[in-house]
């Protein structure tokens, strides 16, 4: 086709499309709201998705964690009433896997892995919320990707002689030091004299939500079994130990190979048959990763099955309007083809004329998308993404739906009969 005849056909069916704005309009608007939905749910879903990245990836990328059950085991299919019947971690566990050849370090974490030790942290007269308290060791900062923006974490010294030095969390350091360097000042936690001697920084928070992921104090895990012990949590007799395991590679050490040993640990400890799966969670950074992938494009796909609905109906409002667009024009194509025009002119024409009012249609879905999206974001800081990826995404599938419905109507309309055409009234 040459290129003056392109455009010229090109013009035509602006020109028509133009002239009936009200009819154009009706029929784009169920791929209007299809296009909105996948690009607005696309930029919320993919602003959670890398909030909640950022949070995972907290745990450091070599950290082994070895918990009683986890988010890993309930994707498998585990049955709940299982897992909670399995034997809890215990701080001789890390003391056997940090005695492993390929392990460098283990802490273990009172108060996390199952349902936390809350307490009040006091100083003269101010108190903060019930807060996450965990007991842990000097290596926990290695664990994680958290920093220390204030002070020091405690060391080997501190844990072994039970001192009662504390870390906080962004939530009690904003709450009792608002304007003050907390560093050196006495705080109570329950009734027990601890001394603040640094501040974490602020953890990720999935979705920006407040989730309490700053609701927490750390203190040495001897001193933490002297105030709390270890606290037991059964659900038969209304208790359950909160006990977590975290464990890093010597260097040059595969993970993989540390991992195995750990779990070849852990099994005999537990004294399991061979034939005995694990009744224990080995978890990591990529395994928690991959749970969360499995969620997410799950998510997504119900996503573009629900907008796909939107715009098929839309597809058919499309090839509904141009078939009676068709047979209205009738004795146009009769005299286009009585004074030469070719089939595939025709056939062009009317299709031309599909995709620019899906694409059309598409343009206003992406723009509202966006819009609804950022909207969001403004009134709740809610995270967004907005990838050009989407955006293409839209205009592909809305000028698909052109070219697929308005298929059948445009081969119509090149099939008439000129003679046929030129009487029809």
């Amino acid at each position: 086709m040459r290129g003056g005849l392109f455009v010229e056909i090109v013009t035509m069916a602006w020109d028509t499309l133009r002239g009936n704005k009200l009819r154009s309009a009706l029929t784009v608007l169920g791929i209007v709201i299809g296009i909105m939905s996948i690009v607005g749910m696309t930029s919320l879903i993919r602003g959670f998705d890398q909030s909640l990245r950022d949070s995972i990836e907290t745990i450091g990328p070599d950290t082994i964690f070895v918990a009683k059950f986890s988010a890993v085991s309930l994707s498998s299919g585990a049955s709940f009433q299982d897992m909670i019947q399995r034997p809890n971690m215990t701080p001789q566990d890390a003391d056997a896997i940090g005695a492993l050849p390929s392990v460098e370090s283990s802490a273990v974490i009172l108060g996390n892995g199952g349902p936390p030790q809350t307490e009040r942290i006091y100083i003269r007269d101010q108190k903060t919320k019930p807060l996450n308290i965990y007991g842990t060791t000097e290596v926990y900062p290695s664990l994680t990707r958290i920093p220390i923006v204030m002070g020091r974490f405690f060391n080997e010294g501190e844990v072994l002689r039970h001192r009662q030095v504390i870390v906080l969390g962004q939530t009690p350091y904003l709450a009792l030091f608002p304007n003050a360097d907390p560093i050196g000042k006495t705080v109570r936690l329950g009734l027990v004299p601890y001394e603040v001697i640094g501040v974490l920084g602020k953890r990720p928070s999935p979705g920006g939500f407040d989730v309490g992921a700053d609701d927490n104090a750390i203190i040495p895990q001897t001193a933490y079994q002297k105030q709390f012990g270890i606290r037991v949590y059964d659900i038969g007799r209304g208790e359950a130990r909160a006990v977590l395991i975290g464990a890093l590679p010597r260097e040059g050490v595969p993970r993989e190979q540390a991992m195995r040993e750990i779990e070849d640990t852990m099994r005999v400890r537990h004294r399991l048959r061979l034939d005995q799966p694990d009744d224990f969670d080995i978890v990591t950074q990529d395994a928690i990763l991959k749970v969360w992938d499995q969620v997410s494009q799950a998510t997504f796909l119900s996503l573009v099955v629900l907008s796909s609905i939107a715009l098929m109906v839309g597809g058919i409002g499309v090839m509904g309007i141009m078939t009676i667009s068709v047979t209205e024009r009738t004795r146009e194509i009769g005299v286009r083809k009585a004074l030469g025009a070719r089939r595939v002119e025709i056939l062009w024409q009317f299709l031309l004329e599909a995709v620019f009012l899906t694409s059309a249609g598409g343009l206003l879905g992406i723009a509202l998308g966006s819009a609804i999206g950022l909207g969001v974001h403004w009134l709740t800081a809610f995270p967004v993404s907005l990838p050009w990826w989407s955006f293409a995404i839209g205009v592909g599938f809305s000028a698909s739906v052109g070219v697929f419905f308005g298929m059948v109507p445009a081969v119509r309309a090149s099939r008439l009969d000129p003679i046929e055409a030129l009487r029809y009234e």
